[in-house]
């Protein structure tokens, strides 16, 4: 490459070694830039090092000069904090709706977003759990069309996956498309989920999005814009237990009052609690009834009581007795 070309690229290299290899423990002297820049054929007089530093400064990039040992300049603010890269790692790590190498990728990517120094620091603290990440690697593009899709008010088609028996994904309803009016993609318990209208038989529901697979974005028109102007979508997901389906009822409840965190996590911070003597209160929420609601209900034993409606009582009392019944009628 000629040397003038060399010379036009200084300063941005410059600007990538402050990026890549300073922080506040890891300062460069302008020695250590003259020695980097000559790595790519480029030689520069310290009193061009100086120049270009101050031009960078009034770029915006924040550089400081550090007078202890060791001493010298580095890039004292970045985009994202060290903390802050911590909690997205963590987050990609934890996502189960993408692949293990999807995460990998993607945890490499942020690591660039900081110094060479800390994202060792943060390689020695973060890993990629595996075994229950998604197998479906076509995530990326489902997300994409859907994106795209609800920016141009468009429906889309799908087929929709399960698990059977052999550990393998099949279409359900024998390979028949979904269609669907995508409306918002939501992250609830380490799985995204696509809320819509289903176009078949007109109600919102909600499909985990590593179980998407071959999306093709519709000519027509989404539906629902009536039903999703003003929709809660914070408090569908926190009466839809698991994001599992079921009909929707408005269901009054009591609990001890050790339980106030548990019902304001899974309710959210609006939920009326009121209280009913020095023990107890009661709050009322529209839930999707579900076995995963009356699951999470007997998980919290005695102290979580359904106060109505009748039915949904003896329901759950149904559910209590077919599950004993797997323990022996001793056990009941």
């Amino acid at each position: 490459m000629p040397k003038s070309f060399n010379q036009k690229l200084k300063i941005l290299y410059l600007m990538q070694a402050f990026m890549e290899r300073t922080d506040r423990e890891h300062p460069m002297s302008v020695p250590d830039f003259i020695l980097y820049l000559e790595g790519y054929g480029i030689s520069v007089e310290r009193k061009t090092v100086y120049e270009d530093i101050e031009t960078l400064r009034i770029f915006g990039m924040k550089i400081e000069n550090r007078r202890e040992r060791p001493s010298g300049y580095y890039l004292a603010d970045r985009e994202f904090s060290f903390p802050e890269l911590k909690i997205l790692m963590d987050a990609v790590q934890s996502s189960r709706f993408i692949t293990e190498r999807q995460s990998r990728e993607l945890v490499r990517k942020l690591e660039h977003l900081t110094s060479i120094s800390e994202a060792k620091r943060l390689q020695n603290q973060t890993s990629v759990l595996s075994g229950s990440k998604a197998v479906n690697r076509e995530i990326y593009d489902s997300i994409q069309k859907i994106c795209d899709a609800m920016a141009d008010n468009r429906q889309i088609c799908f087929n929709y996956y399960e698990w059977d028996f052999s550990r393998e994904l099949k279409p359900k309803r024998d390979g028949a498309r979904y269609r669907v009016s995508p409306w918002k993609m939501i992250w609830n318990n380490e799985n995204y989920y696509l809320i819509g209208l289903d176009e078949r038989n007109g109600i919102v529901k909600h499909y985990r999005v590593d179980k998407i697979m071959h999306v093709s974005i519709e000519s027509q028109k989404r539906k629902g814009e009536d039903i999703f102007r003003n929709f809660d979508f914070p408090k569908y997901v926190s009466g839809t237990f698991g994001m599992f389906g079921g009909k929707e009822q408005t269901v009054k409840m009591e609990f001890e009052n050790h339980f106030v965190g548990v019902v304001l996590d899974r309710f959210g911070q609006d939920v009326m609690l009121i209280p009913k003597d020095q023990e107890h209160f009661t709050m009322q929420a529209r839930i999707s009834i579900s076995p995963q609601f009356y699951g999470w209900l007997a998980g919290l034993g005695t102290g979580a009581v359904i106060v109505s409606p009748e039915n949904i009582r003896r329901d759950y009392i149904s559910f209590l007795k077919k599950t004993l019944k797997n323990y022996g009628e001793n056990s009941i």
